[in-house]
């Protein structure tokens, strides 16, 4: 007896989920598919990568041989141009004519096209494939402005591959009042274009546009109020539309604004034809994630299988960072009083805005926005989707605990159900991640590979991490902080392993203890151990910390750099004052004095940076590795020099100590002060180390930080002399350099310490581990190998060779960079 055949319409995501889906369950039928595209289902949610370095293999969702292993017939590049329903065939554009007994139409959408005067010119684009991405790509090297019509989820997606591409110009048109509608509220939407325009990105709202103007290529966008925007290229972004003209030549049931409309076991108007993903309509409403996609697609093979499942909508919560900035909306996010009640926390400093719409008998969280930082959107959702009863403070969700017995009580992702979904493109439970744990995958990468959690979107990545660490601690198992899937080691782990194979490239440490190609979680991690172990020349090392690295120097908004010399202490004298001003006159620099008590220069071209440097070094200075992740300053206040209040010489203990561990990398920056008496003028209490002037020596405090969340340093130790508080400070960098997680300040890392200060005490003051020496040693032996990265440079016609815009004409500057005045100095343009 012969298989029955299934014919799926569409290779995108959906489409390729239905297979997968259906393959796993089922090996009774014949699958054939059909694709628009030349390539293999790719991933769609992170389209924007491909500007970020990612390759359209990256994207694959499965190796190219996945079809073949499975006994899937696939037609690349041949859409089916007609059904005939009554005959039950397909007929392809290349000629294919076949027979089906299911078929499935996963056809997707299209980016919704304004009819606008003009969009047909040269310039013009829509964000949708990889191929209009290349096009984007392609064009965008000889365009300065750029625009995105569309505020909306994708089109700020847009707008940060435009500036990906290195558009010094960017806009975004939105005809409604407020960015992203459908997702956030008024106040949040003000949040995020606040946000956006620190990033340098134009927002302009209730704008509608007229017509494009130009001759054959886009030059301007002309709006319904005469006003005009130059522009070099334009993406459309403005929505999309579902692909359903396929299912209306074939006389199948669609909606009035589009759509293919279906029950809640997806079929069509016709019973052997599904429809599943964009193009399917459920009950008046278009399904534009992948998650609804995903489940619709499980319906669908259930219903061909003889399973019963079926679909009743679909939660829309989403969380996603846009161009660096954390957004999400969860539950009913725009219900209002008097039908709940609402709180509201908003920080126009920081950027942040969270708003919980809560029942009004306080029981229920009944949805929400997180604009700017929403670490707690999982717990958040999953008390919405569970109905968990809230704490007596429900303010507590959004602000954290503020004390009290029972600030933690109940909390947790432990106490969510058995029944939680926890994924919700591969509808993954809390009960079947923590059997999989508990079956012995430990790893998220583990995780993923027997459950599929994580696949999809990979927002739930953070839920599942949480999960395995609760289910193993709860086992009473040790849980092993891996750095990522390539590694099956904590960054302690590998430092270690580093150092006794002498691995001084990331290439060497991947094939020796690693696999795969590396990802941007372990690259900048082993970079970090590479530099923290051999302190060798940032610039020579196969792979870096951070982006800054690459060019010794921070880049600033509008494309400039800034240069940043060492002033140890704060102090500095007359000539070498002179000299920083006679450098930022020549090179048209805009000087600032820091918190950091040095003079930083801004709007340096990147081929003027060694020319800058040489004259600095000529004149005394060193590089202040404002840059890297290392020792920034130790800040001082005058002390006892000149204070009548200060006990003790501050300036000089600061710069000895900024001497003596000046350019160590470590996994973040390090701040340090030194404060003369306890008024604490150096406000060393705020640093990842501090050191304060008693009657009797000095005290170290150790584990501070300014920043978002700042945290005041803790007592070490008191009444010190010098020597005995270099070899304690000695002791403590080392020891965080070896232990703690990569892009981890010293605040976090003691935060997180098993057994907090007294055990870091125990380690530094009493030898616990009896590696003081060990840690003293080391410590020196990074302090023997300091060199001034940008001497290194300036003395290196090789290394000097990297700072060009231009490869071919390495003496001329950055086109695109403009400069406009501002009180007495010049400012870049952006």
């Amino acid at each position: 007896m012969s298989k029955p055949t299934i014919i799926v319409v569409g290779n995108g995501m959906v489409g390729y989920k239905f297979c997968e889906k259906l393959v796993s369950r089922s090996t009774n039928y014949n699958i054939v598919v059909f694709g628009e595209e030349p390539r293999h289902a790719y991933d769609r949610v992170h389209l924007s990568e491909y500007f970020a370095g990612k390759t359209a293999d990256d994207l694959s969702l499965s190796a190219a041989s996945w079809y073949a292993d499975n006994d899937i017939t696939l037609h690349l590049d041949d859409p089916i141009q007609e059904i005939n329903r009554a005959a039950k065939t397909v007929h392809s554009l290349k000629g294919l004519n076949l027979n089906y007994d299911y078929l499935v139409l996963a056809t997707g959408s299209s980016a919704f096209v304004p009819d606008i005067p003009g969009v047909e010119k040269e310039g013009v684009f829509v964000y949708r494939t990889i191929e209009d991405l290349d096009l984007i790509k392609a064009y965008a090297v000889n365009a300065k402005r750029g625009a995105v019509m569309g505020g909306g989820l994708l089109g700020l997606e847009a707008a940060k591959a435009l500036i990906d591409l290195g558009i010094s110009e960017t806009h975004v048109i939105e005809f409604a009042p407020r960015l992203m509608p459908r997702q956030i509220d008024s106040a949040g939407s003000a949040m995020l274009q606040a946000k956006l325009k620190q990033l340098g990105v134009n927002i302009h709202l209730n704008r509608n546009t007229a017509c494009i103007t130009g001759n054959h290529k886009i030059e301007s966008l002309k709006f319904n109020d005469d006003t005009a925007l130059p522009i070099d290229m334009l993406v459309i972004s403005a929505g999309i539309r579902p692909r359903d003209e396929l299912a209306k030549l074939a006389g199948l049931q669609t909606g009035s604004r589009g759509g293919i409309t279906v029950n809640e076991k997806m079929q069509t108007s016709d019973p052997s034809v599904f429809a599943i993903g964009e193009c399917a309509l459920y009950e008046n409403m278009i399904y534009g994630l992948v998650a609804p996609g995903y489940e619709m697609a499980d319906v669908a093979v259930s219903q061909v299988i003889g399973s019963e499942k079926s679909f009743h909508g679909f939660d829309m919560s989403t969380k996603l960072k846009l161009i660096g900035i954390d957004v999400a909306s969860f539950g009913d996010a725009f219900i209002t009083e008097p039908e709940c009640r609402t709180i509201i926390f908003e920080d126009t400093h920081k950027g942040v805005y969270k708003r919980i719409n809560i029942s009004n008998d306080g029981k229920y969280l009944l949805g929400g926005i997180l604009i700017g930082e929403a670490e707690a959107y999982n717990m958040l959702l999953q008390t919405v989707n569970n109905k968990i009863v809230l704490p007596p403070n429900p303010e507590d969700l959004i602000l954290g605990s503020r004390g009290g017995e029972a600030a933690n009580e109940g909390t947790g992702v432990l106490s969510l159900p058995d029944d939680a979904l926890i994924c919700s493109c591969e509808a993954v439970t809390k009960a079947t991640i923590c059997g999989a744990v508990n079956d012995g995958c430990t790893t998220v990468d583990g995780i993923k590979k027997c459950t599929k959690a994580g696949t999809g979107c990979g927002g739930c990545v953070p839920l599942v991490k949480d999960l395995i660490a609760g289910t193993m601690k709860a086992n009473g198992q040790y849980i092993k902080n891996v750095i990522c899937e390539h590694f099956d080691y904590s960054r302690q782990e590998l430092y270690d392993l580093v150092k006794i194979n002498e691995l001084k490239s990331y290439d060497l440490v991947l094939d020796h203890f690693g696999k795969g190609d590396g990802c941007e979680v372990c690259k900048p991690a082993v970079a970090s151990i590479l530099s923290s172990l051999w302190n060798d020349v940032i610039v020579k090392q196969d792979t870096i910390q951070d982006s800054n690295d690459r060019f010794l120097a921070n880049i600033q908004k509008g494309g400039t750099y800034s240069v940043v010399p060492r002033v140890p202490g704060g102090e500095i004298t007359a000539d070498k004052l002179i000299v920083l001003g006679q450098v930022a006159k020549k090179y048209g620099l805009y000087t600032k004095i820091t918190g950091g008590q040095r003079i930083d220069l801004f709007g340096a071209h990147l081929n003027d940076l060694p020319l800058i440097w040489e004259e600095l070094i000529d004149a005394g200075f060193e590089s202040g590795h404002a840059y890297g992740k290392a020792l920034r300053t130790v800040k001082s206040c005058v002390g006892s020099t000149w204070c009548r209040f200060g006990l003790h010489d501050s300036v000089s203990f600061a710069i000895e100590i900024e001497e003596r561990y000046k350019g160590i990398r470590a996994p973040h920056k390090i701040k340090g002060g030194v404060s003369g008496c306890i008024r604490e003028c150096a406000e060393a209490q705020s640093k990842d180390f501090g050191v304060i002037a008693t009657e009797k020596g000095w005290n170290l405090y150790v584990c501070g930080n300014g920043g978002s969340k700042p945290q005041h340093a803790q007592l070490l130790a008191s009444d010190l002399d010098k020597e005995t508080l270099i070899k304690y400070l000695d002791r403590f960098l080392m020891f965080y350099i070896k232990t703690a997680d990569p892009l981890t300040r010293t605040a976090t890392w003691l935060n997180k310490m098993e057994g907090g200060l007294s055990y870091l005490k125990n380690v530094v003051i009493n030898d616990s581990l009896g590696i003081g020496a060990q840690l003293e040693e080391e410590i020196q032996s990074l302090i023997d190998s300091y060199h001034c990265e940008w001497k290194e440079v300036v003395n290196s016609p090789e290394l000097r060779k990297r700072f060009a815009h231009f490869i071919n004409a390495p003496e001329e500057k950055d086109p695109t960079v403009k400069f406009e005045p501002m009180r007495e100095q010049l400012k870049a343009k952006w």
